[in-house]
């Protein structure tokens, strides 16, 4: 009984499952032209070296802050006449070198309106899989120089789960493009990662033990506590900056609401009281209150609940299943199912509100779009897109108007965070 709970829950995620200030299009001809140039020789180390080339094009890209042009066989010489004359703003040279199972690259940014280099610094890497973070780490720095809007979001670890076969998933760290992966939990049902803290040196997820059990668990050290039990579910869907407060759906004696979970005094508390199903928790407006998926409309819609007055709001009126939802201070997307297919993939856009004013604005146009996450600084939405057969990480780049998928080839994604 308890694992019906526990998988009907799982369906109900999946199947309930910017002001206008934000709507800027940024004006691609002013843009700096940057040209990426790889002076690799080294016929060793020039697979990898072309891999770490060829993603940091990409992350340049994705920022929406460049128009990257690509040289993939540069030398160490600069010609500034020649690049002005191109129009080009900025060239960035790397150059890297495999040793053993140690990657090194070194990069050279030269600024060709002032004529001098602006930025030298070798990046290194232990693991041959984690190259893609090296090309993480120097956009940023790339990024950092112009004094763009931050993309630090590109080195942080995603974690999610996937269905490997029928009552069993594992839990994945991973780069947001998918390239690195690294399993960290086997064996069962283990569901719904979210990570505990900024450091991402932790996670919490649930697995199905006797009961659905909440367990906190080091990434690096391996050390695997158990928090908590419920006889129905147990599911932690945010968590607060400092790490000290989760909330999370629970349903101890069969009734879904969300409660809140004190790291410190390892105490819960019970935040919403609804006879039908409260899910789906997330921290709003600086903390002084959360936003959660209910049925209490007669079907999934969004609420918030002031902490302070204890009130209850509906915050959308658009759609009839908002199944999974996000929120980053008075900003929150959501998922809206937009078709009623009896016998395949519904359609479900995602959708981003303002808790602040009326304004609407939908992010996707078609498929099936859902479990949306905000990024820590709320300027990019990660999402999963699902198709009959795999499933894709998206990225939504709100400032820009663009978005872009990264497939998971033939496997399903259950939850993610980052």
């Amino acid at each position: 009984m308890i694992k019906k709970i526990l998988v009907f829950f799982i369906f109900i995620v999946n199947a309930f499952a910017f002001d206008a200030t934000i709507e800027i299009i940024k004006d691609t001809t002013k843009l700096p032209n940057i040209m990426v140039e790889n002076l690799n020789s080294n016929k060793n180390s020039a697979l990898t070296a072309n891999k770490i080339y060829k993603m940091l094009i990409a992350d340049l890209k994705v920022s929406g802050h460049f128009n990257v042009l690509e040289n993939n066989n540069g030398n160490n010489n600069i010609d500034y006449a020649t690049q002005a004359a191109n129009n080009i703003n900025l060239v960035a040279k790397l150059e890297s070198s495999v040793s053993k199972n140690e990657i090194i690259t070194n990069l050279v940014v030269y600024d060709i309106n002032i004529k001098q280099v602006v930025l030298s610094k070798q990046y290194t890497v232990n693991q041959d899989s984690r190259y893609p973070f090296l090309a993480h780490k120097m956009a940023i720095d790339i990024n950092n120089y112009i004094k763009a809007p931050s993309i630090d979001w590109m080195n942080r670890f995603v974690v999610f789960s996937k269905y490997t076969k029928p009552e069993e998933s594992h839990i994945v760290v991973a780069d947001y493009t998918l390239t690195f992966q690294n399993t960290i939990i086997r064996n069962g049902l283990n569901i719904f990662p979210k990570w505990a803290n900024s450091e991402q040196d932790s996670i919490y997820f649930t697995k199905y033990l006797d009961s659905p059990t909440l367990i906190k668990y080091n990434i690096y050290t391996g050390k695997m506590e158990q928090l908590l039990s419920s006889d129905g579910l147990l599911i932690t869907s945010d968590v607060s900056l400092d790490g000290s407060k989760v909330l999370l759906s629970m349903a101890p004696n069969g009734q879904p609401d969300i409660y809140l979970y004190d790291t410190n005094k390892k105490s819960t508390q019970r935040l919403t009281n609804y006879s039908g199903i409260d899910v789906g928790g997330n921290f709003i407006d600086n903390e002084k209150g959360i936003m959660f998926i209910s049925d209490r409309m007669g079907y999934p819609n969004i609420f918030s609940l002031d902490l302070s007055t204890k009130l209850i709001n509906q915050l959308v009126y658009h759609g009839r299943n908002n199944s999974s939802a996000s929120a980053h201070n008075e900003y929150i997307v959501y998922s809206s199912r937009e078709s009623e297919n009896e016998f395949g993939n519904n359609l479900f856009n995602l959708y981003l509100i303002s808790i602040k004013s009326d304004y609407i604005r939908r992010l996707t146009a078609n498929g099936v779009n859902q479990m949306p996450r905000f990024s820590r600084d709320g300027g990019s939405i990660m999402f999963i897109k699902n198709t009959d057969t795999e499933s894709s990480l998206g990225i939504i780049r709100l400032n820009y108007n663009k978005s872009y998928l990264f497939p998971l080839a033939n496997e399903k994604i259950q939850a993610i965070d980052w």
